[in-house]
């Protein structure tokens, strides 16, 4: 009951309605048949469930505070992965782009996440203001271009009198010409917005209108995702507030993993729609700051389902999980059969009583560890693994042996796309 299931719920009981476990094993990874988490990205993806497969890592953090490190954004930035206009974005002002903070060492001021939670900061990324409505984009870019050869003539005759010199001229040349390149690629800022594009928005889209209206975790999720998966950006953070839920019961927890169900869904099924309908790889890291316990008492009303109520924090029952989408084939998990694939599956694993056994990885009891297994991962799907020590010199992840043992899946593509 710690974890919140009664003993007719545990996950090896048989479900009465269908006679089978309550285990679902639809997106390769185990979820509760019952979780409001896995129904919301079920109402968004599932028609990918045979090309989506993921892992999880038993981990406590500390509860409900921004200081865990838990962010991998930069260290996935390090890894390789960039964008076409910048390399992170994140919905929070802050240094990680989320909530939670960035492990110290990974941290790179010139990469910080740009913020991102709404549409129109997409389409603000490329405001060239009145330019290109009173000239059109084509003469726009050739004004540009005049400006930044001006430009480079005036500052050919100008002395600076500082040792940097040259460098400081180049920096002010590539502004001018960066600023041109993205007038000519992304001239019409619409092409960038979330809500014009008929795969996310609309009758054939993966929200409606109204979801997409109403819902401000949506616009932020479209937002992030369009960037993202388009290659706008290499990585991003969606934080999402309001699940700190030990509210005496248990119908608010599951109306929220629901919502964040379908915008995990949402992010997966765009990923298929993109690249002209042929998908493009994702991976989905899911974490928290900490995490509750239940004492036992029920929650019998509709949304509640008959589980336990959500009663305290209690950062012993914390786990993380990452989700990797991989178009036309079921991302595939390490190891020789069943018994050696559960091991890369499940990162470590829970003792008797349900708290997190803090000793069986890295990961399992220092959140910088957590961080480190996580962008091992996202190396080895680029089949980039050997490389990690050599990015990453002072982790703390142990030989080799070891870091195989925290590496889930077999590459699903070859280098950085």
């Amino acid at each position: 009951s710690k974890l919140g299931l009664p003993g007719d719920m545990r996950p090896d009981s048989i479900n009465p309605a269908t006679n089978t476990s309550f285990i679902n094993t639809d997106f390769g990874l185990g979820f509760h048949a019952s979780s409001a988490l896995l129904q919301g990205i079920q109402d968004k993806a599932m028609g990918r469930s045979t090309e989506i497969n993921g892992a999880v890592i038993p981990a406590r953090s500390d509860n409900d505070t921004g200081n865990n490190p838990h962010n991998p954004m930069y260290g996935i930035a390090r890894a390789g992965a960039d964008g076409s206009l910048l390399s992170l974005i994140g919905s929070n002002s802050s240094d990680s782009g989320g909530n939670s903070m960035a492990p110290a060492m990974l941290i790179d001021p010139s990469i910080r996440p740009t913020k991102v939670d709404r549409p129109s900061d997409v389409t603000g990324m490329v405001d060239t203001g009145q330019l290109i409505g009173v000239l059109g984009q084509d003469d726009a870019v050739a004004v540009m271009e005049s400006i930044e050869r001006i430009s480079k003539m005036k500052l050919d005759n100008v002395d600076t009198r500082v040792t940097a010199d040259a460098v400081i001229k180049d920096l002010v040349r590539c502004g001018y010409v960066k600023a041109a390149d993205i007038a000519d690629r992304f001239g019409d800022p619409s092409t960038l917005d979330p809500s014009l594009d008929p795969d996310i928005v609309g009758g054939g889209g993966i929200f409606s209108q109204n979801e997409f209206n109403n819902d401000s975790e949506f616009r932020k999720t479209a937002s992030v995702m369009k960037m993202v998966v388009n290659g706008f950006a290499g990585a991003g953070t969606i934080s999402m507030g309001g699940y700190d839920y030990h509210t005496g019961d248990r119908a608010t927890g599951e109306l929220r993993d629901l919502r964040a169900g379908r915008c995990i869904g949402a992010c997966l099924e765009y990923a298929a729609r993109a690249n002209n309908g042929g998908g493009v790889p994702l991976m989905i890291y899911v974490f928290s700051d900490g995490s509750v316990f239940s004492n036992g008492m029920t929650d019998d009303s509709q949304a509640g389902g008959g589980k336990g109520v959500w009663t305290g924090d209690n950062s012993s029952t914390a786990c993380s999980f990452f989700l990797v989408y991989n178009p036309g084939s079921r991302p595939i998990l390490l190891g020789a059969g069943p018994a050696e694939q559960a091991l890369h599956q499940q990162i470590g694993y829970f003792r008797g009583d349900g708290s997190v056994e803090t000793s069986a990885t890295p990961a399992a009891n220092q959140v910088n560890l957590l961080v480190e297994t996580v962008i091992l991962n996202y190396m080895a799907l680029h089949n980039e693994q050997n490389n990690f020590s050599t990015l990453f010199p002072n982790h703390g992840l142990g030989n080799a042996a070891l870091m195989d043992s925290l590496t889930a899946f077999n590459a699903i593509v070859s280098g950085t796309i």
